[in-house]
C-alpha cells in the first residue's frame, strides 16, 4: 500500500461521477474538516476503519458496489463504533425510495440528502455527524481507560497477594478470583456460597465469623473480620474485608479482599511471647532495687522504638520495591515514545501545528521521566555519581535559583561555619534535594516568613538507627504553619501531599528521603503546627578532599564510521525503536529479542562491531550476554542499557552504560564512546 493511503484522514468521500466529490470536499475543508477521495470501490472498502470520522457517498456509487463486500467490512466495527454515512440522493428523502431500506440495513447510520442541496445544509449534516464520530471516539477512550483500570486493580492485587470476592445477597452465591480460593482453601472450580467459606472456619471461631456477617448485611458497616481456618496441619489464619454495595435495582452485595494474615499472628504471638518475658523479669528486678526496675522500663522503650522504626522500614522497603518496579516499566515505555516521537520530528515537514502537538508530546514524555526519575530516588536505584564536595560552596552556587525560587515576600538566611565541611553525595540530587526542601518551605509560608539553610558537623555514636561515624548535617528551617503528627507520620510516603490538586507529585520529600538512604544518611523531620518545620539531611562526612576539575573528556559526537550494530531486547518495541534511531544515524543494524538469539546471530556474522543490549532481561541478563559475546567475537564494543540500575553487577565492569529513556543523540554519544573504549583496548 502506497504512503499516502496510510495517512490518517478525517473523512470519506466516494463519489466517482461528476463534481459531488470536489464540491463536498471543498465544503468540508471549509468546516476545518479533513478529507480524504475515493476513485473506486475497492480503494472504498479498504479505507473504512476507525480513523474515518464519516462518509460521504452518493447513492449510485453504491449501487456499484458489491453492497455484501460493504457490509462485511461494517461488521468488523469495535462495540463503541457506528460509522456515519451521508448519502447523497436524487429522490425526496421524506418519502423512502427502492433500496433505502437495503442501505440502511447495510450502513446502519445512515442520512440521506437531496441533490441539489443548499451548501448550508450539507454542512450542518456533515458537522453533525463529525461531531457524532467524536463522541464515538470520546466513548473509546473511555473504554480504554476502565480496561487499564481494571487491568492496574488487578496488578496491585496480585502484588499485594491478595484475592477478591463478592457475595451476592440474599442468594448468597459467592464468586471468587483464583487467589482467593487458594488463600481460603475453597474447592478451585465448583460453585461456592457463603456456606463453603463458614465451613473453612475453625469450630471456635466460627459464630463470631457468622454474626460479622450478618452485622454487615444488616447495619451497612464495614465487615473487617480475622479468623483461625480449619486445617489439619495446624493453625491458619485468614483476614476478610469487605463492604456493602447497592446497585440501581436495590440489590445488594458484599464486595470484598481476602489475606492470609498467618505469619503476622505467629510474629503477634511471639512478640506478646517477648513482652511477657519482659514483664516477668521487669517484676523480678522491681522486687530488687528501683534502679534495675528503671534500667528495664527505658529497655522496654527502646525496643518499642526499634520495633516502630523496623515496621516503618518494612513498610517503605515492600513500597520501594514495587515503585522502583514500576518506574522500571514506565522508563522503558518512554524509551519508545520519546524515540519514535523525536523520529518523527526529523521526518517533519514544515507545519506548524504539526511540530507543536510533536513538541508538546516530547514535554509530556520528558515530565513523565522525570517522575520516574523522582519514583527511582524514593525507591533508592537511581544512578549516583557520590564525590566528596564542599556543601558550603554547592548551597552558595544555587542561592540565586533558591532566592527565585522563594519570592520576594520570604527572608533567605545561610548560616555556615567557617571551615568548609565535605559530604560524600551526588552533587545534582543534593541541589535537587535542597530544591525540594525549599519549595515545600516556601509554600508553608504563603504570607511570607524566614527560611534558614544551615550547615554543621554532628556525631553519631553507637545505638542510633545510622551507622556511628561522622555526618554533616544539612538543615532547612521556615517560620511557616507547620505539620501535625498524623500529617508528619506520612509526610515521606510517596504521593502523600497537603497541597491542592495539580499543585504537587507527592514525590518531593519520598525522592529526598530515598537519596538520603542510598547514601548512607537519613531524613529527619520535625514539626509543630503554628511553629514551623525543620528537615534535616544527615550526610556521610569526608576527610578526603574533592580533586580539581579538570572538565569532562570531550567526545567529539559520533564516530564518523558507520558500523554494523546488533540491538538486543526482550520488549520489540524497544528493540524496534532504538533500531530505528541507529539506522537514522546511518548505521546498518540486526535486532534479536533474546540471548540465545544474539549469540546465533553473532555467530554467523563476524562483521558486527558493536552490541546495544538491555540489562534487565529474562533468563540471560545484558551481562551475562555481554560477557557470552565476547568469547564469540572478542573485538565487540559493548552499550548496556537498564532503565534502573541493579547497577552491582553492571559497574563492576568497563561496558558503556546508557539509561533509558534515552535520545538519539545520546544513544549516539555512548555509541561513540563504546567504539572508542574498544579501539583503545584493541
Amino acid at each position: 500500500m502506497a504512503n499516502s493511503e496510510l495517512r490518517t484522514v478525517s473523512a470519506l468521500i466516494f463519489a466517482p461521477h461528476g463534481r459531488d466529490a470536489s464540491i463536498a470536499q471543498s465544503m468540508l475543508r471549509q468546516l476545518d474538516i479533513e478529507s480524504s477521495i475515493c476513485p473506486d470501490c475497492s480503494t472504498f472498502v479498504r479505507r473504512l476503519g476507525e480513523t474515518v470520522s464519516f462518509v460521504v457517498v452518493t447513492e449510485e456509487a453504491l449501487q456499484s458496489c458489491d453492497l455484501q463486500t460493504v457490509s462485511e467490512r461494517l461488521s468488523k466495527q469495535p462495540p463503541w463504533s457506528d460509522l456515519p454515512f451521508v448519502v447523497l440522493t436524487q429522490r425526496p428523502t421524506i418519502e423512502p425510495h427502492f433500496g433505502a431500506a437495503r442501505l440502511a440495513n447495510v450502513l446502519g447510520n445512515l442520512t440521506f440528502l437531496e441533490r441539489p442541496f443548499r451548501a448550508a445544509t450539507f454542512k450542518s449534516v456533515a458537522s453533525t455527524a463529525f461531531k457524532a464520530r467524536q463522541r464515538q471516539y470520546e466513548a473509546r477512550t473511555r473504554i480504554e481507560e476502565l480496561r487499564e483500570g481494571e487491568e492496574r486493580l488487578r496488578m496491585a492485587l496480585a502484588a499485594g497477594r491478595l484475592g477478591s470476592w463478592e457475595l451476592e445477597l440474599p442468594a448468597r452465591t459467592l464468586n471468587v478470583s483464583a487467589n482467593c480460593r487458594g488463600l481460603l482453601g475453597l474447592d478451585p472450580i465448583a460453585p461456592l456460597s457463603a456456606d463453603d467459606v463458614f465451613a473453612g472456619v475453625h469450630p471456635d471461631d466460627r459464630g463470631r465469623v457468622e454474626h460479622a456477617f450478618r452485622a454487615t448485611t444488616d447495619s451497612g458497616d464495614d465487615l473487617t473480620i480475622e479468623y483461625r481456618r480449619a486445617r489439619s496441619d495446624g493453625a491458619h489464619w485468614a483476614e476478610l474485608r469487605a463492604r456493602l454495595v447497592r446497585d440501581r435495582n436495590g440489590a445488594s452485595r458484599l464486595v470484598g479482599v481476602a489475606s492470609d494474615i498467618t505469619d503476622r499472628k505467629e510474629a503477634e504471638r511471639l512478640l506478646r511471647q517477648i513482652n511477657d518475658t519482659l514483664e516477668q523479669r521487669v517484676s523480678e528486678r522491681t522486687a530488687q532495687v528501683e534502679q534495675a526496675h528503671a534500667a528495664v522500663l527505658a529497655e522496654m522503650e527502646q525496643r518499642r522504638h526499634a520495633e516502630d522504626l523496623l515496621r516503618q522500614s518494612q513498610k517503605m522497603e515492600a513500597i520501594g520495591q514495587l515503585t522502583g518496579g514500576l518506574a522500571h516499566d514506565f522508563n522503558n515505555l518512554l524509551t519508545v515514545v520519546l524515540s519514535n516521537l523525536e523520529l518523527l520530528q526529523k521526518r517533519l515537514g514544515d507545519d506548524p501545528t504539526s511540530r507543536r502537538f510533536i513538541e508538546g508530546a516530547l514535554q509530556g514524555a520528558r515530565r513523565g521521566a522525570s517522575v520516574t526519575q523522582r519514583l527511582l530516588a524514593f525507591a533508592r536505584r537511581q544512578t549516583l555519581e557520590i564525590e566528596p564536595r564542599n556543601l558550603s560552596e554547592l548551597i552558595q552556587g544555587m542561592t540565586d535559583l533558591i532566592q527565585r525560587s522563594i519570592g520576594g515576600q520570604i527572608v533567605l538566611r545561610l548560616e555556615f561555619p567557617p571551615t568548609p565541611l565535605f559530604a560524600l553525595v551526588d552533587a545534582n540530587q543534593i541541589e535537587l534535594a535542597v530544591l525540594n526542601l525549599v519549595v515545600n518551605a516556601r509554600d508553608a509560608m504563603p504570607r511570607g516568613g524566614a527560611l534558614t539553610i544551615s550547615l554543621s558537623e554532628a556525631r553519631v555514636d553507637s545505638g542510633d538507627e545510622l551507622p556511628a561515624g561522622s555526618y554533616v548535617r544539612l538543615t532547612v528551617c521556615d517560620t511557616g504553619h507547620g505539620m501535625s503528627a498524623e500529617t508528619l507520620a506520612r509526610a515521606i510516603d510517596p504521593f502523600f501531599s497537603t497541597k491542592e490538586v495539580g499543585k504537587g507529585t507527592g514525590l518531593g520529600l519520598s525522592m529526598v528521603h530515598g537519596l538520603a538512604v542510598q547514601l548512607k544518611g537519613a531524613l529527619r523531620i520535625s514539626s509543630e503546627v503554628g511553629r514551623g518545620t525543620r528537615a534535616e539531611l544527615w550526610l556521610p562526612e569526608s576527610r578526603v578532599q574533592p580533586t580539581p576539575r579538570t572538565g569532562e573528556p570531550q567526545i567529539a559526537g559520533v564516530d564518523p564510521d558507520k558500523v554494523r550494530i546488533l540491538v538486543v531486547d526482550d520488549d520489540p518495541l524497544i528493540a524496534m525503536s532504538a533500531t530505528d534511531m541507529l539506522a537514522d544515524l546511518g548505521h546498518s543494524v540486526i535486532e534479536a529479542n533474546s540471548g540465545d538469539q544474539a549469540l546465533a546471530i553473532l555467530a554467523s556474522n563476524e562483521d558486527i562491531d558493536l552490541l546495544v543490549t538491555d540489562y534487565s532481561m529474562p533468563k540471560m541478563n545484558g551481562v551475562e550476554l555481554a560477557n557470552a559475546a565476547l568469547k564469540v567475537s572478542p573485538r565487540l564494543a559493548i552499550v548496556m542499557a537498564t532503565g534502573y540500575a541493579d547497577l552491582l553487577e553492571i559497574s563492576q565492569t568497563r561496558f558503556v552504560r546508557i539509561n533509558k529513556p534515552y535520545l538519539q543523540s545520546q544513544l549516539a554519544a555512548e555509541i561513540a564512546k563504546a567504539l572508542k573504549l574498544q579501539r583503545g583496548q584493541a
